[in-house]
């Protein structure tokens, strides 16, 4: 047995209504899938209301990133806590204080009364929601089996990218509406809806642990956080002033504790003690090449929508509804391309699909770069729109056949330590996009235009790394 499940699902006051089992599994699973979209839609929804959040609360531009990097980057340094923790203490039970914890903190970011209160407690809304993600794969293996599992499993691709990018557009027409002179506040309180509506279906969870208890890796737990923290920020603060050798050689430092770490891993692994990773995750070439290429695709989806917010609201001086209309071809190019995916074209063509989405991606973002050089200077890049819908059509073509692909090789046991790694890459990814492509339009010196334009080619340079990295996973000598 690969781990220890209570196949009863959670206590039901006497006298309730007990659904049916099948009944009791769906509702199961949407908590699941709904926990899933609220934590990630969280990670961008706050990105179009940024300007908004900036000019009511004040503080210096640089600050307009990390009212989403604060969230982001909390969650991807705490994602591998998160998983052991949810192999100690059971899957449901974390999942359920995650999901406590961040509706307390999303009603404590709408009533934040300045810049660095709001960034200090998106900080900890990411802690709470790494501790939701990476019960979400255990949980769903705990209630399905065969064809089942994988049609379950298949699910959280879609979910996670639709989400990823729906968060920009609600963003925009949460504020624009200010329902109750609410203002960017409601991107907040939008999240306590579907808090409850999760933890009242939670109760239908089957609860799932690890065989045997694991214990917390203090030393790799700490080499992975500080690590991860001496690479991002620096690289996240290129805006804010701090010279450019010091930051790289915080970086440079940063790589050498996250070296430390993996061999720190690999050595508890060999001695029989309890890493915080699965050895046998780093073997071969397969995962950590999907790990790479998660980390600098999500890079690029975030790249671009900062990109876009930025110049219409800054650089154009638009509202946040423009924003958020702008991105929402985008939202409706990746729901299109998920479906066809998931649904007719992985399993007739497999992984090329994979590659066939990056290459849809390419050529819409090569088409933002030509509307904005093509609109005249503080302008409506006119044909934005339709290169977005393009772009979102390869992004949602990629997603289903990368996930599906990442976890093929996934045993069971891994499955808690893998689920964290590659969510915690996702939101690393996603947090470098926003902070380092956000640094560098904000930095540009030339025409807001110019700026755009920049900033979408350091996205291309990203974007090209992501198909190398996309060949290495999928090569057939790289399961081995």
């Amino acid at each position: 047995m690969s781990r220890v499940t209570n196949h009863t699902a959670g206590r039901v006051r006497p006298g309730t209504a007990v659904p049916p089992a099948s009944d009791r599994r769906r509702l199961a699973l949407a908590a699941v899938l709904t926990a899933e979209a609220m934590n990630l839609l969280d990670a961008t929804i706050v990105q179009v209301a940024g300007p908004v959040v900036h000019t009511d609360l004040g503080g210096a531009r640089a600050t307009i990133p990390w009212f989403s990097a604060a969230y982001t980057l909390a969650f991807a340094l705490g994602l591998l806590t998160g998983a052991r923790l949810g192999d100690m203490a059971g899957r449901r039970r974390v999942f359920r204080v995650g999901v406590v914890v961040f509706a307390a903190t999303s009603l404590a970011c709408a009533l934040a009364p300045g810049a660095g209160t709001l960034i200090a407690l998106r900080a900890v809304q990411g802690a709470a929601a790494a501790a939701i993600i990476p019960q979400t794969f255990g949980l769903i293996r705990a209630m399905y089996e065969g064809d089942e599992l994988t049609r379950a499993l298949g699910m959280i691709g879609p979910v996670m990218g639709l989400s990823a990018v729906l968060g920009p557009v609600l963003g925009g027409v949460l504020t624009h509406a200010d329902v109750f002179g609410s203002s960017w506040r409601a991107v907040f309180l939008v999240n306590l809806p579907p808090a409850a509506a999760v933890l009242a279906a939670s109760v239908f969870l089957t609860e799932d642990r690890a065989p045997i208890r694991p214990r917390i890796d203090p030393a790799g737990t700490v080499l992975a956080m500080l690590g991860t923290a001496l690479v991002v920020c620096p690289l996240a603060s290129g805006s804010s002033g701090s010279s450019g050798p010091a930051r790289w050689a915080v970086a440079a430092a940063g790589a050498v504790v996250l070296g430390v770490f993996v061999a720190h891993q690999r050595r508890s692994g060999r001695r029989g003690h309890a890493p915080l990773i699965e050895p046998a995750l780093l073997r071969g070439r397969a995962f950590p090449a999907a790990l790479v290429t998660s980390a600098l695709f999500f890079a690029v989806m975030n790249a671009v929508m900062i990109t876009v917010v930025l110049h219409l609201e800054l650089g154009l001086h638009d509202g946040p509804l423009t924003a958020g209309l702008t991105l929402l071809p985008w939202s409706v190019g990746l729901a299109a391309g998920s479906w066809a995916a998931g649904t007719q074209l992985v399993t007739r063509y497999g992984t090329r699909i994979l590659h066939a989405g990056l290459v849809v991606l390419a050529i819409g973002l090569a088409a933002a770069v030509l509307a904005y050089r093509a609109a005249d200077p503080g302008a409506y890049p006119a044909v934005l729109p339709a290169a977005l819908a393009v772009a979102g059509l390869g992004t949602g073509l990629f997603a289903p056949p990368f996930f599906s692909s990442a976890l093929s090789g996934v045993g069971p046991q891994e499955t808690g330590s893998a689920a964290g790694l590659l969510n915690a890459v996702q939101q690393l990814g996603g947090t470098l996009g926003v902070a380092v492509v956000g640094g560098i339009y904000l930095g540009a010196a030339d025409d807001a235009r110019t700026a755009a334009q920049h900033a979408l080619g350091a996205t291309s340079v990203v974007l090209a790394a992501t198909a190398v990295a996309a060949t290495v996973m999928t090569t057939r000598r790289a399961t081995h």
